[in-house]
């Protein structure tokens, strides 16, 4: 099966509401960098970085699905290792295509909704606003050990949480998961009823917001909570334009 990059741009731009969402101008939400224009199969990772584009090109796959594209570091010369990306992408025919809060957030395939479905948290709602704008979380109720719901996390993810703070209820009774670096919405948690936060990753003075006001944070790591995201988007495309779809996992750890 071949799709045209057009079409996988238009569909994903518009199922992702890539133009609606504000977000860091870094994370530059969309096609970032073109192909040819024909797709016939695609790779999904969670960073665009040289491992991963190299194994797009080993697998040749027309298409890199991404959560962190090619512009963290802002803007940058395209020397050194980011003009090696860019002509590993280009000489191999790659269309780059990266998907930051948009995915975050999406109620379907986005890495929250993902990963809160899978830990078994009901009656989704909206939960945690990034730069006070939208939420891109989700919290719902949730009534069983600490022990359990890490006990999940690993199951779902593969690899243990990174950290567990555990100055909260247990059993629990609602939870809250936001993905990658969410440790800032402790406060949004206490003030909204939510006992525990589930994210990827948080700074030293998390420590003390948990344990002061009486909550878990279960840090799972920021590679593994949005390792879903991407795996749920790209099955998406595969049953809607019947092209193949792997996922490359390149844990960092952290």
């Amino acid at each position: 099966m071949t799709a045209t990059l057009e079409e996988l741009t238009r569909h994903l731009d518009g199922y992702l509401h890539i133009a609606e969402l504000p977000d860091d101008r870094r994370a530059l939400n969309g096609l970032q960098v073109e192909n040819s224009g024909r797709v016939t199969r695609i790779l999904g990772a969670v960073d665009a970085c040289q491992a991963t584009i190299d194994a797009a090109a080993e697998r040749h796959a027309d298409l890199l699905l991404v959560h962190h594209g090619l512009f963290w570091g802002g803007l940058q010369a395209a020397v050194g290792r980011h003009g090696r990306r860019l002509r590993a992408l280009i000489s191999h025919d790659i269309a780059l295509y990266s998907a930051h809060l948009p995915l975050d957030r999406h109620p379907e395939v986005g890495n929250n909704a993902v990963l809160a479905r899978a830990l078994g948290v009901e009656a989704l709602e909206p939960f945690g606003r990034a730069d006070g704008e939208r939420e891109i979380g989700w919290a719902g109720p949730l009534e069983l050990p600490l022990a359990e719901l890490v006990g999940r996390i690993e199951r779902r993810l593969g690899v243990p949480p990174l950290r567990v703070v555990a100055t909260g209820p247990d059993p629990l009774r609602r939870v809250a998961v936001v993905t990658g670096a969410g440790s800032g919405l402790l406060a949004e948690a206490r003030d909204r009823g939510i006992d525990t936060l589930v994210t990827g990753e948080g700074p030293h003075h998390a420590y003390f917001d948990a344990e002061e006001w009486g909550l878990n944070l279960i840090l799972a790591g920021h590679y593994a909570s949005e390792t879903v995201g991407v795996q749920a988007l790209g099955a998406h495309l595969a049953e809607r334009f019947g092209l193949p779809f792997e996922f490359f996992d390149h844990p960092t750890g952290l």
